[in-house]
């Protein structure tokens, strides 16, 4: 989560949240894996896409999370920019930031889980 906080940074993002689930299990004595939440954007990305459809406001920021199944490997997840266009119905006026995001997502997964 770290290395991939670090990427939505130095893309010029906000991490508006680090959520620690595993953390909050444990503050109740209960038992997770390691599993935390990052909740992340840009307003010169989101805003087009709610002014187009509110409803997706929902869905931004965007949301990583970073677990660790049973087996010991971590796992990297969150949702495609275009699932949450189709999702809330945008139109092709929106294409091209959708596109952007996508791309940016996708590049700052892979940084972030590729060995140094």
């Amino acid at each position: 989560m770290n290395r991939f906080e670090a990427e939505v940074r130095a893309r010029g993002m906000t991490a508006f949240a680090h959520i620690d689930h595993a953390a909050g299990a444990a503050a109740v004595g209960l038992s997770l894996r390691p599993t935390e939440v990052l909740i992340f954007g840009n307003a010169r990305g989101g805003t087009p896409l709610m002014e187009s459809v509110q409803t997706i406001g929902i869905d931004l920021p965007l949301k990583a999370l970073v677990w660790l199944d049973a087996s010991g490997i971590t796992w990297l997840s969150y949702h495609d920019p275009n699932w949450l266009a189709k999702r809330h119905g945008l139109g092709p006026e929106v294409g091209a930031t959708v596109s952007v995001l996508t791309a940016a997502l996708n590049q700052m997964a892979r940084s972030a889980t590729t060995s140094p």
